[in-house]
This record gives C-alpha cells, structure tokens and sequence, in this order.
C-alpha cells in the first residue's frame, strides 16, 4: 500500500492536553474533518474544556476550535448527510446538534440538543434519510451515469407528510436506553426515550445501521467478550404529535474467540463493534483485545433452514409447503492474533459486498472501498480486505516520528517522557477512502493519502479510469473530490480533464444542466495542481463567477403580467439573445418586453459593482484577442467558448436596459472620446467573437 503522509495540526494552547482521554473523530462528505481533544487549566487543573475542533482538509492550517461547553468528555460526534450540521455527545447524557452561521465553515453555533441526565452516550447517528446511491463497478466504462451510479429503494427512518424525511438523531446509552430527538418542520425537538429490551443491562459498546424497510438496528455489548453481542431492531413513529420508539430483540451471536479453546481468555475485553456499512445491518465487525493484542472477526446475517425432527422426516409433504427459516449469525472470516488494536475506519463508498460484486472489483483492479483500516498501539495501520479480513497494506508510522518540524524538541521530549508510544486513538476514512485522518494519543491530527491500487500494480489507463470514476462519483453525488486530487499528478491533469469532458457531453440534456456548475469546479481544481494548466485554472474559476452573476442578474426578472407563458424573462432574454445576431445591442433590446426588467433604484444601484465586473471582464477579453499567438494567459478559454460569451450578450443587453433607468448603475470606462459609446462599441465586438465560435466553428482570424 502506498501511504504518504500528507500534513498534521497540533494544538498548541497554553494549556496542557490530556492524553489519557479518548478522542473520537468524524469526516463529513464535504471534506470536513472534525475531532475533539480535552485542555486542562494552567490555574486550575480541575478545569476542563472539552474542544471541538473543525479543519477543512483543504486548508488544514485553518482550525476552527470551538468550546462544546460539554461538562464531561466528548464520546460521539457525528456529521449528517449534507455536512452541514454536526452532532457532539457526552459522558453525561447530553447531546448538541451543531450548524454552520450564514453557511461559514469558520462559525459554527449551537441552538438544538437534548438530554438524558447522567447517561453517558455510547453511539449516535442522524436518522436516515432514504438517500442511497450504489457505485457499480462493473458499469465503469458506460457511457451513462445513470448506470454506474444508480439510486437504490430505501425508505427513511420516519416520515412526514407526502413521504418527505423527518430529521432527527439516535443514541444509545450506558445503560441500555435508546433516546430519539425528531426536528418538526416548525423547528421544536420531539424527544422519546426507551429501553432495548425488558431487563436493562450495562451497553459499553454500541453501533447504530438502517434497513431499507425505515427500521434501525442497535449493536449492543457489555464489553465482555464472553457475552453476547446483542442485536435490536427499533421503530420509530409519531403518534399523536408524540414520538414512540418499539423496540424487538434480534438475533445475537457470541465471538468465535470465546469458543475457541486456545483463546478463550485469551481477549477478554470487546473494544470495537461497528456494522461494515451504515446501510447494511446484516454485516458486523468485532474486535475483542488484551493488555497485549487483538483479534478481528466480521459476522454476517443469514437465512438457513430450520432443520426438522427426525419424528417429521418421514411425513409427506403438504404442497407449496416451504421449509421452515432461521435468521442466524455466521462468522465470515477472522485475522490471527494482532497487535493491539487502538481505532478502526471503515470505508464509506457504496460498494456491494456480495460475493459476485467482489469478484467484479477484483478483476477490475478497483480496490478503494475493499479495506478497512486497523490502527495498532505500535503507530502501526493496517489496510485489511473488509469481507476476508486479508492484509492489503501496512503502514509503519515512521513518519509519525519523522514528520516533527525541524527544532521542535519540545514535542520530542514530551514524547520520551510520557513513556507512551505514538498511536491512533481516532481513525476515520474519506468519503472516497482514498485518504484517512488519524487523531493520535497527544492530540495531533495526521493526513495520510492511501493509494488507490492498494500496493497491487496498476499501467497508467487503469489507474487514470478509476480516478475518473470517483470524479464522476463526486460529481453525481455533490460530495468534495479533494482526496482524489491527492492521487493526481501533473502530466495525468490534460486527460483527466479531456475525458471527463467526453463523458459529461454524453449525458442526457436534463443531467448537463445539474452538473454544469459542478464539472466546471472539478475541472477548476484538477487544472491547478499542473503548471502547465494553471492558466485554465484561472478561466474555470472566472467561469463558475459568471454563472454566479448571470443566475443572480436573471433571478431578478419578473414578468409584467401574471398570465404569462412557461418561459421566465430570463429564458426569454437567452431565446432572443441566441436568434439575434445583430450586433447593435439597441436593436436587440428593442425585441424585449422592457417592462420586465424594471427594478427599483437602491437594488439596482447595489448591483453596481457586479455590473462594473462584467464589463470589465468583457473589455480584458477583446483586449486579449491580439495575443492569441502569445502563451496561454487567464481568460483564453473564454475566447473558444460560445455559451460563456453568449451570457455575456445577454448580461449586457441587460445593462443596458437598466442604464436607461438609473444611469449610475452603469459600468464605468475611460473612452478615447466624450461621444463613444462604450457599451455599445464591446458588444459589436463581443458579437462577432461570439459568432466565430458559435455552434463549435473555429476563431476567425
């Protein structure tokens, strides 16, 4: 497995940090990473601040550190399925949903939560939504994102009115109580608390999956490995206007290691339990340890049947008569005897795991999703194959040691003295399991970019297509791409964006317009990490403004009479601007309604300086025309671009327009002359350009 390792934050108040404390981790889809250390008072040492502490992985320099004003250590945190808002929970009960101020990932406020008094909270998750996209590996080379990305029948935990989700949480807690908060439409929290089962017994560890039916399954132990691990299933409903939580008893099973003679007191204690997918209660992970190692086994749910007494053999067979069936617990694979274990991430892509969908991927070569992630008390991760529980990778955090900066002796000496080996104590993979984030046993956060071919080799074809593949996967789903772009070199950036082209232009019409934002990001993006491209760059982003500009100039269209036709003014506007190809921009605003675009005069004036921004874009690109021969500088796409400066015709017929009402809204231009019309001069020669370009032709000379 090739691992590197990519940058680490330490947290350095003047405060100590307690490293005794566990720490957990959480990586939303928008490349979010959050995590929590605990500070202690340099005055008071009994002080405590439980810290949240949020990093963009983009700009992993930028931490944005909150006081959860958590009274007792954070155990859970956990994003919900847009990123957007955060849930922290505690030892003693209490739970805060966290959320973006005025959509900024530097302000985060806290305005929900709920409380189960002096309980401490062992597994959180936000209600499912009934989202859920299957990746088909064998479809990687359809032409159809349809058919590689295809929505699969799931129904939400609860729903409202017409089928529309409910929001809200569940947790677990220490002593076997499942609580659900439910956000009604009107903003109030509907909060239910009930037991797992009849007797109520001490829950050390615990993991929360959804079926597709809109129930939930709870994963519960006592963390004895001698125990069992005992399986819930939970239903959630409202019944006038308050929430009601039924709750029935599953299938459990007891670990392999317990029945096994050599080890049966060989691990006494479970550490880890986790279901392999959130989407998928039919698959568990369990990982029993000692003062010294570990041990992993995987679990899966199936139906057998039910074998009959030998009193019954002989009775014939009433027809249609079906054997009797069973659900019943069976060990997949284990590992042998590991070090011990100290954290576990499990992968996030949708990737069946049935035995043909494996076979598939395999002979694909595509291996991200296939591995989970084992940390060891050593600094040591293991990549392990998520079903056999194979090695497919090792990394031996050297660079754990190695990534110090150069002087920091403090860091150094805090280390020996401690007398602790370095290690994980959270682990969390990216959304594409392309990159893991690890919070070690002293609060420092580590990036470590995971290769996609998982050690195996790959010819440049295979491992360019399956970086395309996750691209396109990013852009159907709107989750962030940045842990693939930690794959991409610089000579692999022309092809990429090439054929990611090709592929979006064989998409329906309907497709093109969403993504049509979203691939002029990714292209943004990937053209920046070559030199050689950094100029498309620039384009890219000014392009992603324009759409900006144009969608916020349109939205303020509004027809002059109610009864008008399915077209907006701003359909209108385009339809006209496409057909007339005079470039006189007085005689192609004289085929528009003018009354639509009449606006009061303060928000006209306020749009002054997005105005000034289109036609100053428009002067630098006729300026630009001239140096076609020169080397590619910023805006040299534009000049190839009929679509692009076809919105520039219409933004300017409509400021046209809106001169005439408040002439102080009009762009500002120093003119060789008192009588040169500016505007109208920049639109005969945008039109000409335009022109030359429409419909694909080649730039005139």
């Amino acid at each position: 497995m090739e691992v590197a390792y990519v940058c680490e934050w330490e947290k350095r108040p003047k405060s100590n940090h307690c490293p005794s404390t566990p720490l957990v981790c959480a990586w939303s889809c928008r490349n979010l990473v959050a995590f929590t250390t605990d500070l202690k008072n340099e005055e008071d040492e009994k002080e405590v601040s439980h810290m949240v502490h949020i990093i963009d992985t983009e700009h992993p320099w930028d931490v944005y550190s909150i006081n959860s004003g958590h009274a007792e250590v954070i155990s859970c945190l956990e994003w919900d399925q847009s990123g957007s808002r955060l849930l922290s929970a505690d030892g003693d009960g209490q739970i805060k949903c966290w959320a973006m101020a005025d959509h900024l990932v530097n302000s985060w406020e806290t305005s929900l939560g709920s409380a189960v008094d002096g309980d401490p909270i062992v597994a959180l998750s936000w209600l499912h939504n009934g989202v859920k996209l299957a990746l088909h590996v064998e479809m990687s080379g359809s032409t159809n994102f349809g058919e590689k990305f295809s929505r699969v029948k799931f129904s939400p935990s609860l729903t409202l009115f017409g089928g529309k989700p409910m929001e809200g949480w569940l947790a677990v807690t220490v002593s076997g109580l499942v609580m659900v908060s439910l956000l009604k439409p009107n903003g109030q929290l509907l909060t239910a608390s009930e037991s797992l089962c009849r007797l109520r017994g001490r829950v050390a560890l615990a993991d929360i999956a959804f079926t597709g039916g809109g129930n939930i399954v709870v994963a519960a132990t006592d963390g004895s490995s001698s125990s069992p691990v005992q399986f819930y299933k939970v239903c959630v409903s409202v019944v006038n206007e308050k929430c009601r939580i039924d709750t029935e008893l599953l299938p459990s099973l007891f670990m392999r290691c317990t029945t096994d003679p050599v080890r049966r007191d060989k691990y006494p204690a479970v550490t880890h339990l986790k279901f392999l997918t959130r989407e998928n209660s039919e698959q568990v992970l369990l990982c029993a340890s000692s003062q010294t190692g570990s041990i992993v086994e995987c679990w899966s749910l199936r139906k057998e049947g039910l074998p009959v007494n030998n009193i019954f053999q002989h009775r014939s067979p009433v027809v249609g008569e079906k054997q009797p069936m069973i659900l019943k617990w069976r060990i997949l694979s284990a590992t042998n005897d590991l070090d011990r274990v100290s954290a576990v991430a499990l992968p996030k892509l949708p990737i069946s795991i049935s035995n043909p969908d494996l076979k598939v991927a395999s002979d694909t070569k595509f291996f991200p999703g296939l591995g989970l992630a084992l940390a060891f008390h050593d600094g040591s991760i293991q990549i392990l194959h998520r079903l056999s529980l194979h090695t497919m990778g090792v990394f031996y955090g050297s660079s754990l040691g190695s990534s110090l900066r150069p002087g920091d002796e403090t860091a150094i000496k805090r280390q020996r003295a401690g007398g602790h080996t370095v290690h994980f104590k959270a682990l969390q993979l990216s959304w594409t399991s392309l990159a893991l984030a690890g919070v070690d046993n002293h609060g420092k956060l580590h990036m470590i970019r995971v290769s996609p071919s998982m050690g195996q080799m790959l010819d440049m074809n295979t491992l360019l297509r399956h970086l395309l593949f996750l691209l396109e996967y990013c852009m159907v789903t709107g989750y962030d791409w940045w842990d693939v772009l930690l794959h991409v070199q610089p000579g692999m950036v022309h092809n990429l964006v090439e054929k990611l082209h090709e592929e979006y232009m064989r998409q329906n019409q309907a497709l093109q317009q969403v993504l049509s934002t979203r691939i002029v990001a990714v292209k943004a993006s990937l053209c920046k990490l070559s030199a050689a491209t950094a100029a498309r760059a620039c384009d890219f982003h000014a392009k992603l403004l324009l759409i900006a500009i144009s969608a916020t100039l349109k939205s303020l269209l509004r027809p002059h009479v109610l009864n008008t036709p399915d077209k907006s003014p701003g359909d209108r506007l385009a339809e006209i601007c496409a057909k007339n190809t005079d470039t006189d921009i007085d005689k192609v605003m004289i085929n528009l309604k003018t009354e639509e675009f009449v606006l009061d005069g303060p928000p006209l004036q306020s749009l002054q300086q997005l105005i000034q921004w289109v036609g100053d874009f428009v002067l630098y690109l006729m300026a630009n025309l001239p140096n076609q021969g020169s080397i590619v500088r910023p805006g040299f796409g534009f000049l190839r671009d009929g679509s692009s400066l076809g919105m520039l015709r219409e933004m300017m017929v409509m400021i046209r327009i809106w001169g005439l009402l408040k002439p102080g809204c009009l762009p500002i231009y120093t003119a060789t002359s008192d009588n040169q019309d500016s505007m109208s001069l920049l639109f005969r020669l945008l039109t000409k350009l335009w022109l030359c370009c429409k419909d694909g032709a080649n730039m005139c000379s």
